[in-house]
């Protein structure tokens, strides 16, 4: 069956919309079907940069948060990635509660992941903390440590959360670092990652010879983070 990916981390600046869209990215280029929803009202990533796959959700509205399970029941050979903004979780979870959702897709067959998106911060560690004690096993995580934003994790590693992380059968992996500059001019042209590392066209991705391989070499180092993963 489908497998639901929520993208989230609560705060907002940690880079959820990034991961969001290097996981469609990797998903497009190994040839993996994937149907992606954006809970950003302002300026959704997924529908910027890969509107044929993503449609808008609203978090706070039941039937649309429906869509999602839906999604999962109806294309059971998909995965589904949901880009959440920030500030969503406590919709979220009432939906869940309410719904009966997690308990619905253990039924179903379907499997639910969590992506907690990290930056090097205290505040991330602290709603990983409130997030494990929501959830304890009831959830799949994946732990994203996004060197974008920041590259000492030390608060986390001497938080304990690490290891009861780990007790939780979650996955860890690094999101790395790109040349802020590279990631500036591929977001001003909203270029899809693929475009960015491929195309020799400057005038479509603003980006030249070294900016390229830079992206490049940078993608491929975060796919191998994801091939860790069962995906």
């Amino acid at each position: 069956m489908a497998t639901i990916h929520f993208i989230g981390g609560e705060k907002g600046g940690v880079g959820k919309s990034l991961v969001a869209r290097v996981l469609a990215q990797y998903l497009i280029d190994n040839g993996k079907p994937f149907i992606g929803f954006d809970s950003d009202r302002s300026h959704g990533a997924l529908l910027r940069f890969y509107a044929g796959f993503a449609s808008p959700i609203v978090v706070d509205d039941f039937e649309s948060l429906d869509k999602v399970m839906e999604a999962a029941a109806d294309h059971p050979d998909s995965q589904i990635v949901v880009d959440l903004a920030a500030q969503t979780h406590l919709p979220l979870v009432t939906w869940m509660d309410d719904s009966g959702a997690l308990e619905l897709a253990t039924e179903m067959g379907i499997r639910v992941r969590y992506w907690h998106v990290m930056d090097s911060g205290k505040d991330s560690v602290d709603l990983l903390r409130k997030l494990i004690d929501r959830f304890d096993d009831h959830l799949d995580y994946v732990l994203v440590l996004n060197q974008l934003r920041g590259d000492d994790f030390g608060i986390f590693d001497q938080s304990g959360e690490r290891e009861r992380a780990h007790g939780l059968a979650a996955d860890i992996i690094n999101m790395p670092r790109l040349h802020e500059t590279a990631m500036t001019r591929i977001d001003a042209r909203s270029t899809s990652f693929w475009a960015a590392a491929n195309n020799a066209d400057k005038e479509l991705t603003g980006l030249g010879m070294l900016e390229r391989q830079r992206v490049k070499i940078w993608l491929n180092k975060a796919y191998k983070q994801l091939e860790k993963l069962d995906l």
